[in-house]
């Protein structure tokens, strides 16, 4: 506690230092604007510290009270009540003060986009991306998050064989980008005649909305061939070839969009998703050369890596991450994933909050 202490005797006394300088500079409109925006991220913590502060102090005298064996019955008997609900608010600030400190990913209050992909298992592998696309949308929709298909491959057997969305909302790549990573289900396909368990997988990747100016695309590196849509879409999916693909000739990334109803649309929604790629890549390859560096999500948050089984037999759902178990499967699967996603940010708070 001393520690946060210390911190936090630090973190004041910068907030006092840009108040003076502040007034300094209040005629010099650029050196103004860069302090007020050092001030305003530092306004937040420092209140409550100050708030814990005052909360300290008004303990320590209601302390004192309580051991003061001169002190009237009443009198005391006040002072230990006020004490009790003084204790627990300083516990509380204390958890806020902590929580302050953590480092905040930039991307998190951003809009993101969603991609399921089957693994290994064959038809049953896009039947499971198919269930895991349904639980999805469910959740979306819980969370009155909007969301629009960017490009779908349906699989012949049922499901899908990939499909990606990009999901607007504040917030939204925050809860979402603990999903990525591998997930597998458990469970006897209904093609097989012997009622034996199978095992497949499906792959999740979130990748945050990137700004034009984040990411430069040159004309010179990309090849766009246009095509005729197919699938789901509507009557003018068989009369224009709308549907667009994008290759970034440098890394020989692929991505299509076919969903929009003009090709300027898929065009536009296929050059964000790129960028969305790129740089992801850029983020991986500056982590992979940082080894001390800890990914974004929790555990490693490799594709290959499995994250989360869903055991069908037993109802059973498990976070291999956070060795999180529910025997509520159903729940689960109809999007109500708020309890495992915000088990998963705790267990990144903390983790994070052990290297502070």
């Amino acid at each position: 506690m001393n520690d946060l202490i210390q911190k936090y005797e630090e973190i004041e006394k910068r907030f006092v230092e840009l108040e003076h300088q502040m007034t300094e500079q209040a005629g010099n409109q650029d050196a103004y604007k860069t302090l007020t925006k050092k001030y305003a991220e530092l306004e937040p913590p420092v209140h409550a510290y100050r708030n814990y502060k005052k909360v300290v102090q008004s303990l320590d005298e209601a302390q004192l009270i309580i051991n003061d064996p001169t002190a009237d019955n009443d009198w005391r008997a006040l002072a230990e009540e006020e004490a009790g609900e003084l204790e627990t608010r300083r516990e509380q600030l204390e958890s806020t003060l902590q929580l302050f400190l953590i480092p905040q990913d930039p991307n998190d209050t951003k809009s993101c986009y969603l991609e399921i992909r089957a693994g290994t298992g064959g038809d049953e592998a896009a039947i499971f991306a198919g269930d895991l696309y349904s639980m999805y949308s469910r959740y979306l929709d819980l969370k009155k998050w909007s969301y629009e298909t960017v490009d779908m491959t349906p699989s012949e057997a049922g499901g899908v064989k990939e499909i990606v969305l990009f999901v607007k909302g504040t917030g939204v790549y925050g809860r979402l980008k603990f999903e990525a990573g591998t997930h597998r289900v458990q469970r006897v396909p209904e093609t097989e005649a012997n009622g034996r368990v199978h095992t497949s997988a499906a792959t999740v990747a979130v990748l945050p909305e990137v700004e034009d100016v984040d990411i430069e695309i040159r004309n010179e590196d990309i090849r766009i061939d246009t095509f005729r849509a197919s699938g789901a879409g509507g009557q003018h999916i068989n009369k224009t070839d709308s549907a667009i693909r994008i290759t970034h000739l440098p890394t020989n990334m692929v991505v299509t969009c076919q969903d929009g109803r003009s090709q300027h649309q898929n065009k536009e929604q296929a050059m964000q998703l790129l960028r969305a790629k790129l740089a992801e890549k850029q983020t991986t390859e500056r982590q992979d050369t940082e080894a001390s560096t800890r990914r974004t999500q929790v555990g490693s948050g490799d594709r290959s890596e499995k994250i989360r089984t869903y055991n069908y037999p037993q109802s059973r759902l498990t976070d291999h991450r956070i060795n999180f178990t529910s025997y509520n499967l159903p729940s689960f699967l109809h999007g109500n994933l708020d309890e495992l996603i915000d088990a998963l940010i705790s267990a990144d708070r903390a983790e994070k909050l052990a290297k502070e």
